[in-house]
């Protein structure tokens, strides 16, 4: 039950009288819409007004779109009356009334399936100005077809140039002309002058009563045909019209139009108005809608921008909207169908082309024109390629144009070069800050977008063609590097490789761990192992001065006293192995201890200084990590220096004071986190090895215990 009517939770009563209002202007509008698109599809006009109420009920029921308008429509009736003209049947026919509803059932089948395998998901990729060239070639060609019915001819069909051929030959009927053009006129000016004033139930009222007081028939004005009243009986298709491979395989693209052309339209409307739609129950009520529709024997259904349009301009809040006008459809077909007759097309259709004229979407290509002209191309392609090539096409050349444009983006990220401002803290873009200036010895670089085999290139020509004479290292400020790829990796160890044998320190920085453990998985770990990945530029250059002698004059005194972030800063060794830390420092102990084994005796004291003072995780927490996993080896430790426990404990414990100073010094904030760390990793060393714990606990006891001569002189 959760999944029904999802637009009226919380429905509020004063939403009541917009919703009722725009419900009857629907529902009066798609009288003629949709009787037309149902001859355009091979079936008797009235199965437009059925396929009104049952399919646009159960669309209304499941929707999550409060705007969007479901009925019959352009594009599936166009796709359909195509259809019947490849199997050779005659529009209108007997046949094409058995034929229709089988082929609709089975578009229904195709969103159903659709729906469960979440294929909306693929639209996700297509970009806002695709879908605003997509809504505008389609509301274009919509009122192509209709312009002729303005004029007094009949709606016309296909492409472009289908539409204008069929509009140039249009015998024009001046009084038709007129009433159109004036009922037009109107309605742009009441919507421009009083927007929530529903004119178009005036203009219909007025063109009606214009039947009835001079007789608009006689002089050649065309006016909606009479309908046998009643309500549509259910039944399932005759399936023995239609082979299954044929019926399958001709229905197939009109699934696809149906769910791509809505799909695409719910979108824009729903980023337009700030609300979200599920893509998947969206399909699964085209489904129900469409099953619907074949079951009273309509055409397929589908979404109307134009319908959905003049519910906007009417303020509809929720899909009560569609089904106030499914009650007057049915209300309609059982009194009101004998005046139908009197409403006169070119009025009609002057409502139609009002609301398509609002959802044409030339204001973006204005503004795309002034921002961004290759954003500006891939509208009007996605315009041009509905308009000219029709709404499948149109569908498929908008979906590859998102892929494009989203690898041009890709393939040609932001990039720039940093420098430092005298007296400010931080790092700055040397083309965007006239005060900004670079760092001598070292290229601050930032790249910013996904790293993969399209723009590796890019990168690796920026890094070298930064490499100048004196230049001893490059930092890449890779905070907008949020992924990297197999490619990529084995490019990076490459360029390393090279700089280093140049002499140069390429470093990457600020990214986010999740590129550690990419650059680990794809056989880059490396850079990690040698330090050529740090957590902030400030640790870079840090290094950079460690590894390259007295350069901290590189980093200006303000940086040095106004760190962003500290305590990331202190946590490089989590930092750059996620989970897999507590191994790592496991690992690094090990290696410390069979280096040690490897050692002449005689040496091994000043080699185990040497390996914990030129360790590459220079972080205060990640140290301090270090000498506690030291203190948990302390018998092998104590066997390989030949000295007692006691003694290699204090030379510990004293290394670790002076971390703890030196942290208390320079950033005293973050001391208390350092103690509830060292708390953490001995409660860990507790667990796994508790007597050796209480053995050190201990010594500890024992080793701050004051001597006899520190007790006499305190006293």
């Amino acid at each position: 039950m959760r999944y029904l009517f999802p637009t009226g939770k919380g429905y509020q009563r004063k939403w009541l009288g917009q919703d009722v209002l725009s419900g009857v202007v629907i529902a009066a509008v798609s009288i003629p819409i949709s009787m037309g698109y149902a001859q355009i599809a091979g079936l008797p006009a009235v199965y437009g007004l059925y396929g009104s109420l049952l399919p646009v009920i159960l669309f209304a029921l499941l929707s999550t779109s409060p705007q969007f308008i479901f009925g019959v429509d352009a594009a599936p009736a166009a796709m359909i009356g195509g259809v019947l003209g490849g199997m050779g049947i005659a529009m209108g026919s007997a046949e094409a009334e058995r034929v229709v509803p089988v082929l609709t059932f089975y578009v229904g089948i195709w969103l159903l399936l659709f729906a469960l395998l979440r294929a909306g998901r693929v639209l996700r990729f297509v970009s806002t100005s695709v879908m605003g060239g997509f809504i505008s070639g389609i509301c274009c060609t919509i009122i192509l077809m209709q312009l002729p019915k303005l004029m007094g001819g009949t709606a016309g069909t296909g492409e472009l140039p289908e539409l204008v051929r069929h509009l140039v030959r249009v015998q024009v009927h001046p009084l038709s002309l007129g009433l159109g053009a004036a009922a037009l006129v109107i309605l742009l000016a009441a919507k421009r002058l009083r927007p929530k004033f529903p004119m178009a139930i005036v203009v219909m009222g007025l063109g009606a009563l214009a039947t009835v007081l001079f007789d608009l028939p006689g002089h050649g004005v065309a006016c909606l045909g009479a309908v046998e009243p009643g309500l549509p009986a259910l039944h399932l298709p005759d399936w023995s019209a239609v082979s299954l491979t044929e019926g399958l395989g001709s229905s197939l693209p009109v699934a696809v139009v149906i769910m791509a052309e809505t799909l695409l339209a719910e979108s824009s409307f729903a980023m337009r108005d700030g609300y979200e739609i599920r893509d998947s129950q969206e399909l699964l009520a085209f489904a129900a809608a469409n099953l619907g529709a074949g079951m009273v024997g309509c055409c397929p259904v589908n979404g109307s921008v134009s319908r959905s349009s003049m519910n906007v301009q009417y303020r509809g809040k929720t899909q009560a909207v569609s089904l106030v006008a499914a009650a007057g459809m049915a209300a309609v077909l059982l009194w009101g169908s004998g005046l139908i007759r009197l409403l006169p097309v070119p009025v009609l259709t002057a409502i139609v082309i009002s609301a398509l004229l609002g959802a044409v979407e030339f204001d973006m290509a204005h503004r795309l024109l002034r921002a961004d002209r290759k954003e500006l191309a891939i509208f009007l392609a996605a315009f041009l390629g509905v308009l000219v090539l029709g709404t499948i096409y149109g569908v498929v050349i908008g979906v590859l144009l998102s892929f494009v444009d989203v690898i041009r983006r890709a393939s040609q990220p932001s990039r720039e070069l940093l420098g430092v401002i005298s007296g400010q803290p931080g790092f700055y873009p040397l083309g965007r800050m006239s005060q900004a200036h670079s760092l001598e010895g070292v290229v601050l670089y930032r790249f910013s977008g996904g790293l993969f085999f399209a723009n590796i290139d890019r990168f690796q020509k920026d890094v070298e063609n930064c490499v100048k004479p004196g230049i001893q290292a490059v930092i890449v400020d890779a905070s907008g590097i949020v992924s990297v790829d197999l490619t990529s990796a084995e490019r990076l160890v490459l360029l390393y490789r090279r700089l280093k044998e140049q002499g140069v320190r390429l470093y990457l920085t600020e990214h986010i761990g999740q590129v550690n453990g990419e650059l680990r998985r794809f056989g880059a770990g490396e850079l990690i192992e040698e330090g050529a990945v740090r957590r902030t530029l400030y640790a870079a250059l840090e290094d950079c001065g460690t590894a390259e002698g007295e350069v901290k004059q590189w980093i200006p005194e303000e940086m040095r006293h106004a760190v962003p972030e500290l305590l990331r800063q202190t946590q490089e060794l989590e930092w750059a192995y996620g989970e897999e830390a507590q191994s790592k420092l496991d690992a690094m102990t090990g290696q410390v201890l069979q280096t040690l084994e490897e050692t002449e005796p005689e040496q091994r004291g000043q080699e185990l200084e040497s390996l914990l003072e030129r360790g590459r995780w220079q972080g205060v927490i990640d140290r301090d990590a270090v000498l506690q996993h030291l203190e948990e080896h302390l018998a092998e430790l104590s066997r390989l220096l030949e000295q007692s426990e006691d003694a290699v404990l204090l030379e510990l414990e004293q290394e670790r004071e002076r971390v703890t100073e030196a942290l208390r010094r320079q950033h005293p904030e973050i001391a208390s986190y350092l103690a509830a760390h060292r708390g953490e990793l001995e409660q860990r060393f507790q667990r796994k090895y508790p007597e050796a714990a209480q053995h050190i606990h201990e010594l500890r006891q024992r080793l701050h215990q004051p001597t006899e001569d520190e007790t006499k002189e305190q006293r």
